[in-house]
């Protein structure tokens, strides 16, 4: 993750785009790159989108717009000081805490705190 964050920053800091990656662009440019992604699998149906990357067509597409996702991630967390991983292990270290195998086995229903 460091060398992936480290890229992510000198490829922004050659381009001079840092003064453009405030926490509200980068943001809203992630949500944005999830709405791709969202569109390449909204009228799949559950089988297909388990086998989306298996599609010539679509694959790519899915596997590119996971990538943009990732990036605008990645310079978010670096623009907040957040180091992703942690941020991940301590939501799931939280999440395991509130659902419990024996609450939440085979339901997807949420635990409210």
């Amino acid at each position: 993750m460091p060398e992936l964050t480290e890229s992510v920053r000198e490829f922004a800091r050659a381009r001079d785009w840092e003064r453009f990656h405030t926490p509200k662009n980068l943001a809203m440019a992630l949500a944005g790159e999830v709405g791709e992604l969202l569109a390449e699998l909204q009228w799949l149906t559950p089988e297909q989108s388990a086998a989306v990357m298996s599609d010539p067509e679509l694959g790519p597409r899915v596997r590119a717009e996971i990538g943009d996702v990732t990036i605008y991630l990645v310079r978010l967390a670096d623009v907040l000081g957040v180091d992703l991983v942690e941020a991940a292990a301590d939501k799931l270290a939280d999440s395991g805490r509130r659902y419990t195998v024996e609450a939440a086995r085979g339901s997807a229903a949420k635990i409210e705190d």
